[in-house]
């Protein structure tokens, strides 16, 4: 693999050039199990009373011609294509902070006309490619703690470099410019600024000390030359989504670290590395400079990622913690919730097609003011199954269940999934959870390998389910409610709240469920937030050439759903080439805060090369708006 060519590549692309997943679906096999489904195909595709697979108040209450919006306070804004950001009439935004902007002083004029931070300067600026965040209160000052999932090589490293670290300060670079920004803000009168040189201001990254606790500390499997203990890892590293913790903690989540690994020498593949996508090159060239990363002579480094880090924004000295008891894969968000007796339940989504939806529920209870201790260290992983019945059930991931020690469950849960035979999903994305009710709901992003080939494991991923079509482009959104309104029970029942597609340019199908509409159309949604008053935010991470079965969708974009009649309308749509990506809000919820990652153009300076922002939205009259 010519790596150089490779950079570009989605990590989604990136995973499948590397290693192509077998095509183990027996093809007859599939349409045999989707025809099968009584009335599933056929009301889908019909778009009829949707018994079998919407909710009644998402077909019954939002027919294809609905999404009326009368529930939402704005106007829906049509879908865009040119190179700025829009937002509804009576609203307005402003970047508040934009990759290499300084976080202190000193790093003030950091980034340059040619759009490169000194290396001295990179672990003191915004990072790039921003993506989940959340607000603290921290004794009365607004607090984000902010995701910087990867780096652009072709547009962060020097020209010269054509795209690749050529050094160990380029390398240095890299690492620096991804992590977590912990920074404070402030209203200046003219809206929220960064304060900068404050006490609470911190970038964590590829280098920074951890720890790590758990039943897989210290075991031989997370054991290096540096760390023999086991139990000192560094770095976090490309972090996508987000979550907090009931106690006021944050959590990021790392996702695709299998592309920072890679060989300067002879490797033995494994079947941990197969299933995680770990092979001989690195997308930065990392294992050339920094042994850490080499695969030939630290073989266990990628077994120290891949975990659900938890980050104290109102410590700028403590450590970070990596949760093994939260299981290894790549983590798009945690959402933590509680169940009826107390106990904390964690649910995750694995972002690679064909992998697996997760739940971690907690051995101890917890309210407020009480320790902490052992919540994230001590409890159960599960993962998901999902029947064709619309009901499904926690499977627990145990030795008596696997066969496997806990700490090989830990490290290679997907493998363990695989044993208690988890449902394949179409890459689970975030998963939000209904803060009015007990309700949970997860975004399938896509998966063109749905009733093709399965998983790196070689699970099948047929269709059925809550993955109702085959080479599916354009992803849905399932959502779920806990038996009893129990977060802490082992099963569940399941509808889709959305099929995303395009009624104007596709057919059957691939049309969307009732409540998509020429003027709402979407695909990939990737974010997903509820705002406090149960509205569900979701934002896209899709194909934005606006041609062919995309044709009318425009740019990614963040849109508003209404749970309770399935409604959904577009609210703010990016600039061309990128994604929308993280959501929160300030502390008395007046001004939204969203991620725009990789945008094109030259936004959102107007000149120079592209950089990835976080912009304050607000409305123009001071209400609130989530």
């Amino acid at each position: 693999m010519d790596i150089k060519k490779t950079v570009d590549l989605s990590w989604d692309d990136f995973d499948e050039l590397r290693s192509p997943r077998p095509a183990d679906n027996d093809f007859d096999q599939v349409v045999e199990r989707a025809v099968s489904r009584r009335g599933f195909l056929g009301g889908a595709l019909a778009f009829g009373s949707g018994a079998a697979v919407f909710g009644s108040g998402v077909l019954g209450q939002a027919g294809r011609a609905a999404a009326q919006t009368s529930g939402f306070a704005f106007t829906p804004v049509p879908a865009g294509t040119g190179f700025d950001l829009t937002v509804p009439e009576g609203y307005d935004w402003k970047p508040l902070v934009r990759w290499g902007d300084a976080l202190w002083s000193e790093a003030d004029g950091a980034y340059g006309s040619d759009g490169v931070v000194p290396v001295a300067m990179s672990d003191k600026v915004f990072g790039e490619n921003t993506d989940g965040m959340e607000t603290f209160d921290v004794d009365g000052r607004t607090v984000l703690v902010i995701n910087s999932e990867y780096a652009n090589p072709q547009i962060n490293l020097p020209e010269a470099s054509e795209g690749m670290a050529a050094s160990a300060d380029e390398v240095t670079l890299l690492k620096n410019i991804q992590g977590v920004t912990v920074m404070e803000i402030a209203d200046s009168g003219t809206g929220f600024e960064v304060v900068k040189d404050s006490p609470l201001n911190r970038r964590i990254t590829h280098d920074t000390q951890m720890t790590m606790d758990g039943p897989a500390a210290g075991h031989a499997l997370v054991q290096t030359n540096a760390d023999p203990e086991g139990r000192s890892p560094k770095g976090t590293m490309n972090n996508c989504g987000s979550g907090r913790t009931l106690w006021g903690t944050y959590l990021t989540c790392e996702e695709n670290f299998n592309g920072y690994f890679g060989a300067t020498g002879e490797m033995s593949a494994t079947e941990g590395y197969d299933r995680y996508g770990i092979g001989a090159e690195g997308r930065y060239a990392y294992e050339t400079f920094d042994p850490r990363f080499d695969l030939t002579t630290e073989p266990n480094e990628p077994n120290r990622h891949g975990w659900i880090t938890e980050i104290d924004p109102a410590d700028p000295a403590s450590t970070p913690v990596k949760h093994s008891a939260l299981g290894r894969f790549k983590h798009e968000n945690a959402a933590m919730v509680q169940a009826a007796d107390g106990r904390v339940v964690v649910y995750m989504g694995d972002d690679e097609r064909g992998e697996f939806i997760y739940r971690y529920v907690s051995n101890g209870t917890w309210a407020e003011g009480q320790p902490t201790d052992g919540l994230l260290s001590e409890g159960t992983l599960y993962v998901a199954k999902f029947n064709d019945d619309q009901t499904g059930a926690w499977l627990p991931l145990t030795p008596e269940s696997t066969g496997m020690a806990i700490e090989e469950i830990l490290v290679f849960a997907r493998m363990a999934g695989s044993k208690v035979g988890a449902t394949t999903m179409d890459r689970p994305e975030w998963i939000a959870t209904n803060p009015l009710r007990a309700e949970v709901y997860c975004a399938l992003t896509n998966n063109k390998n749905r009733g093709v080939s399965g998983n790196a494991g070689g699970d099948a991923a047929p269709v059925g389910g809550p993955n109702p079509r085959e080479v599916n482009n354009y992803g849905q959104i399932v959502r779920w409610w806990p038996t009893d309104e129990d977060h802490g029970a082992d099963s569940f029942s399941w509808d889709l709240y959305v099929m995303a597609g395009n009624p104007s340019a596709a057919e059957g199908m691939y049309r969307g469920s009732a409540n998509v509409t020429p003027g709402n159309m979407f695909n990939s949604p990737d974010g997903m937030v509820f705002s406090s008053d149960g509205m569900l935010w979701i934002q896209t991470d899709g194909d934005d050439s606006n041609e062919g079965e995309f044709e009318g969708m425009g740019n990614n974009q963040m849109l508003v759903g209404n749970p309770e009649t399935g409604e959904i309308a577009r609210f703010l749509t990016a600039p061309n080439g990128a994604e929308v990506t993280g959501l929160t809000w300030s502390l008395d919820r007046k001004v939204a805060f969203v991620g725009i990652q990789h945008p094109g153009g030259s936004w959102p300076d107007g000149k120079g090369k592209p950089r990835s922002a976080v912009v304050a939205v607000w409305r123009e009259d001071g209400a609130t708006i989530g």
